[in-house]
C-alpha cells in the first residue's frame, strides 16, 4: 500500500469529504443515534456544506484531508473552541472521520498527528474534542493518543432524541 499523504483540504475534496462522513457516521453511530436520522443524511447537501464552509473560511478553521494513491480516504478539521469555557490558547478538534472500509489503518492517527503538529505550531495550549459517550472505539482512539474525559457532558440532539457526548481534553506540547 502507498504511503498516506495529509494535505490540506480544496473544494475539490468536497465531494469525497462528505461521502467520507456521512459514511462514517452511518457507520460508526449505528445503535447509538436513531437510524431514520442516520438514513436521511445526504451526501450531496453534505458536500455543499463542505463546499459553503471552504468559501466563508477565514483562515481560523483548518481542514486536512488525508490521501492514498490520488484518493481521499479521511478527513480532520479543528479551530477556535465553540464554548465560552475554553482559553485563547485553546483549540477544538471538530471531527475525524475516515472511510469505513479503512478503519483502523492509521489514517486517522495521521490526521491527528497533523492536526496536533499544526496546533502545537500556531503556539496552542490544548485540544479539546466531544465524542459520543457510548462510542468506545471513539472513546479508545482518542485516550490512546493522549487525551481525557475532563467530566463535562452535554447532549447532541438526533431526530428529537438526546445523545450525550463527553469532552475529551490533551495538552498539547510547546513548540
Amino acid at each position: 500500500m502507498s504511503a498516506l499523504q495529509v494535505r490540506e483540504m480544496t473544494l475539490a475534496d468536497c465531494p469525497r469529504v462528505a461521502e467520507i462522513r456521512v459514511r462514517g457516521w452511518q457507520s460508526a453511530y449505528k445503535g447509538l443515534m436513531p437510524q431514520s436520522y442516520l438514513d436521511a443524511l445526504s451526501v450531496s447537501e453534505d458536500a455543499a456544506r463542505r463546499r459553503g464552509h471552504l468559501e466563508r473560511a477565514d483562515g481560523s478553521v483548518v481542514n486536512l484531508v488525508a490521501e492514498r494513491e490520488g484518493a481521499v480516504v479521511g478527513w480532520a478539521c479543528h479551530g477556535p473552541y465553540r464554548d465560552g469555557e475554553a482559553g485563547p490558547a485553546d483549540v477544538e478538534l471538530y471531527a475525524i472521520y475516515v472511510h469505513p472500509d479503512l478503519v483502523g489503518r492509521g489514517v486517522g492517527q495521521a490526521l491527528l498527528r497533523a492536526s496536533v503538529a499544526r496546533c502545537v505550531a500556531a503556539g496552542r495550549e490544548r485540544m479539546l474534542l466531544w465524542v459520543l459517550r457510548d462510542n468506545i472505539p471513539a472513546r479508545r482512539f482518542y485516550e490512546r493518543a493522549g487525551f481525557g474525559a475532563d467530566g463535562a457532558e452535554e447532549p447532541f440532539e438526533a431526530a428529537g432524541v438526546e445523545v450525550p457526548e463527553v469532552r475529551y481534553v490533551r495538552a498539547l506540547p510547546p513548540a
